[in-house]
């Protein structure tokens, strides 16, 4: 899979949104006290986030299914644990990086696929964290 990583531009996106702590109130209408900047939500580092469509399912047991869009955050520094997108011997990927012991593992969220371990002979770099994923419901 060879995919780039484009540059996700600083905007705002305001909507409003349903407080379900509140009295019912119809949606339909725009009340300017809940308003929610998805913007501002979804790039944790403005001008170094990233959008990345998902493809296959080797994710999709992280609620990541092909198709899917995920917001890459260039700055954020991974963890173990954390969903990574990598660059693995010339070969973009998403996986879960998690430390086992003295190693890195790339693990797939399927129990279809197999985990890779990551060795000094493999090329290998983090381009970034994922942290947030937009799916399509309608699907």
């Amino acid at each position: 899979m060879k995919e780039t990583i484009g540059m996700l531009a600083p905007a705002s996106l305001v909507i409003p949104f349903i407080d379900t702590n509140a009295a019912y109130r119809d949606p339909a209408t725009h009340d300017t006290e809940n308003l929610l900047d998805l913007g501002q939500m979804l790039q944790p580092h403005p001008g170094n986030s990233s959008m990345l469509q998902i493809k296959g399912d080797s994710m999709q047991d992280a609620n990541m299914p092909h198709g899917s869009w995920a917001v890459v955050d260039r700055i954020t520094k991974p963890a173990s644990g954390s969903i990574v997108v990598a660059m693995l011997d010339n070969e973009l990927t998403v996986k879960r990086l998690v430390k086992a012991g003295r190693n890195w593992v790339l693990h797939p969220e399927n129990a279809f696929y197999k985990p890779v371990i990551i060795t000094e002979e493999m090329d290998f770099r983090v381009l970034g964290v994922i942290t947030h994923v937009i799916v399509d419901l309608r699907k």
